[in-house]
């Protein structure tokens, strides 16, 4: 009777055992799939982003664009660029894609990496508003690269990729 009852607590201690690892298992694998889905998602956010900004450049670069500024409220020396009709698809597109990145990601280096790029682009769309393209200084330009660089590593981060290296 002993070696029964025994037996008995073995079996049920082997299926609590049991379902206890199945259950931590699921869950394991059920939080992989939350981290791989919230990886693409940051992924697709930050890659339209950086989509929508080289077009905001584009649009600005082009000869037919019509930009104008005025100086920014709150930071003296600072201009803010305004798009016609035909160009503002291309700012509200930069807008919409800019606070899509600071929903998805969770890291505060890749948001302030984002604004940095988001100003960048904003000056040269300034300095276009008041300079035909070719006459756009070439640091505005080498500031907008690196910032996109710095975004760039700064997203790989978050997705746990190493850094890239700066492009000559």
């Amino acid at each position: 009777m002993t070696a029964s009852v025994i037996t008995g607590l073995v079996a049920l201690v082997g299926v609590a055992l049991g379902g206890w690892l199945s259950l931590r298992n699921q869950d394991r694998l059920s939080e992989r799939e939350h981290q791989r889905l919230w990886r693409d998602i940051r992924l697709s956010v930050c890659n339209e982003f950086l989509a929508a900004n080289r077009r905001y450049v584009a649009y600005a670069l082009d000869p037919g664009a019509s930009i104008t500024a005025i100086p920014h409220p709150r930071e003296p020396g600072r201009l803010m660029p305004f798009f016609n009709e035909t160009g503002r698809p291309y700012k509200e597109a930069l807008e919409a894609g800019f606070t899509a990145m600071r929903l998805v990601t969770h890291v505060p280096e890749t948001v302030r990496a984002g604004v940095a790029f988001v100003n960048c682009a904003r000056e040269v769309a300034a300095a276009r508003a008041t300079l035909c393209e070719a006459d756009i200084p070439s640091d505005a330009f080498e500031r907008l690269w690196s910032a996109e660089q710095e975004f760039i590593n700064a997203v790989r981060a978050e997705l746990g990729l190493t850094a890239m290296p700066r492009q000559p």
